[in-house]
């Protein structure tokens, strides 16, 4: 099998780019939410946990602890068993109040729109910071979680296992204005088709672009 140039693998980027496109129009996240926090929160409690069951959680949530300041004078005790049946309950209690507190002293209440500035938050790296520039900022962002990590390898766009390093494989191949979007339909491809253990090559819309379905059909 030859070797791919970086402007072959761009070209093949784009074309996958626009099939995703036709298939998944409408490219955002799963999750349900109103305001900056309640994306914050949510995607906080997605770790580990699917977005539908995040969905049944944060309804009763956000009605009892609607803002960052509900969510600072909470209780340990009310967070946890409000957001108990998400997992790691502890872990995410101790992440959503202390985000909550760097929040009132650091940034007077409001969710920074930088980088620099939310990963700082406890409980938040590169993938929710994404989130929520792409989502709720608009800006360009490139959203890594374990489908985009998995597809981009299996895709050849990255040899990567790092998903920071993975970011910035795919940003590479792609304008900005394209990375929020196409990094949410990778997830919902890795969702719908392109399984961890068992992928639907045979019915997969990427497959005349896809290294991986070459290989095991034996073409270069």
């Amino acid at each position: 099998m030859t070797r791919e140039s970086r402007r072959d693998r761009a070209e093949r980027a784009a074309r996958v780019a626009a099939l995703l496109a036709q298939l998944y129009p409408q490219a955002r996240i799963s999750l349900d939410f109103s305001t900056p926090w309640q994306c914050l929160v949510a995607t906080i409690l997605s770790a580990q946990c699917t977005d539908a069951r995040v969905n049944r959680v944060t309804p009763r949530l956000f009605a009892e602890l609607p803002d960052i300041g509900a969510m600072n004078a909470a209780p340990v005790e009310r967070v946890e068993r409000l957001i108990r049946d998400t997992g790691f309950f502890r872990q995410k209690t101790r992440s959503l109040k202390g985000a909550a507190s760097a929040l009132l002293e650091r940034f007077g209440g409001e969710i920074p729109s930088r980088m620099e500035d939310l990963v700082t938050l406890p409980g938040v790296g590169r993938k929710t910071a994404n989130v929520l520039l792409g989502h709720v900022f608009g800006r360009p962002a490139m959203v890594v979680d374990t489908h985009v990590r998995r597809l981009a390898r299996r895709l050849g766009f990255t040899r990567d296992e790092d998903p920071d390093r993975i970011e910035l494989d795919l940003q590479a191949l792609l304008e900005p204005a394209e990375w929020t979007a196409f990094s949410m339909r990778l997830i919902l491809h890795g969702r719908n088709v392109c399984h961890a253990r068992k992928p639907r090559c045979e019915e997969c819309i990427l497959s005349p672009s896809c290294p991986r379905v070459g290989v095991s059909h034996g073409r270069a």
